[in-house]
């Protein structure tokens, strides 16, 4: 193979892999699993619990479960979309397009002082979801990393010794 083919061949990016992997299938489910239990308690125990709460502690109830499901939600539109690419739905390049729209640092919790008073159910929750999404913006930057510059293939002192021997072939 000549020098010249084999610096044009494609290089295989990892990053266009990591939606096929073991380890993104884990956090998929990972991720599903904690929208639908967290659908679950705020339409069942959560509203019974949140009616007992007194008034400052009830409000921040009412705050932390929109940030919590705003959180979710935006981390559940990141794993569908990178989903569908490894499903062959779309490439990496349109779901890099489109997760411009999927905002990972979206609805952080407020004050610790104020999530103690929630309840405990509610809190565990909002930790798991804080560590889901941490989890996702790792994966994020590796995967929509900016691709690394090719490195030089072969001898670098091929392209010295090809003048010389053109300059001695005169």
């Amino acid at each position: 193979m000549s020098d010249r083919s084999q610096n044009e061949t494609p290089l295989v990016q990892f990053s266009e892999r990591l939606t096929n992997s073991a380890a993104f299938g884990t956090l998929f489910r990972e991720g599903m699993d904690l929208v639908e239990e967290t659908a679950a308690y705020l339409d069942g125990a959560g509203r019974t619990e949140a009616k007992v709460l007194e008034r400052s502690v009830s409000l921040t109830y009412a705050t932390e479960s929109m940030r919590l499901t705003t959180r979710l939600m935006q981390l559940a539109s990141w794993l569908l979309l990178h989903r569908a690419v490894k499903e062959g739905e779309m490439t990496l390049t349109q779901a890099n397009r489109e997760k411009t729209k999927v905002k990972l640092s979206a609805a952080d919790p407020g004050p610790n002082e104020m999530i103690e008073k929630l309840p405990q159910h509610l809190q565990d929750l909002i930790v798991r979801s804080m560590a889901l999404q941490g989890k996702v913006r790792r994966l994020d930057s590796t995967i929509h990393a900016a691709p690394a510059e090719r490195a030089p293939i072969g001898n670098p002192l091929v392209p010295q010794l090809n003048r010389l021997k053109a300059a001695f072939e005169q």
